[in-house]
């Protein structure tokens, strides 16, 4: 099977509650992340904020596949996924996360896409 790109996973923990339920602040990080890694946005992206004490949903569908992030503030959570076709350098998710929600933990998987095993 021919390389179909890659998929980075990436799970952080401990982060402010409070930056996790600001729309603006996970506007920012997705909007960072298509900043530096010159991902190409062909539809205008959708974000949802749940009511009270709830989280944000965001997703961008992108020229090279789609870039989505949940936020749980309940637990303290940001799951973040972004698929891309092309090949892209590694972005330092670890930085930019702490910086922007507070993240004290996070794990990046980085998962080739359609190569063989």
């Amino acid at each position: 099977m021919p390389n179909l790109g890659e998929e980075w996973i990436v799970d952080a923990a401990e982060c402010d509650p409070a930056r996790l339920r600001d729309l603006s602040v996970i506007q920012g990080v997705l909007g960072e992340l298509v900043s530096e890694l010159s991902l190409h946005v062909v539809e205008k992206p959708l974000f949802h904020k749940f009511e009270g004490e709830g989280g944000v949903t965001g997703l961008y569908l992108l020229g090279e596949s789609h870039l989505a992030c949940h936020t749980y503030p309940e637990h303290h959570s940001l799951t973040l996924n972004l698929y891309s076709c092309k090949p892209k350098a590694r972005f330092d998710y670890e930085g930019c996360l702490a910086r922007t929600v507070g993240a004290k933990q996070v794990r990046v998987q980085r998962i080739a896409r359609g190569a063989t095993p």
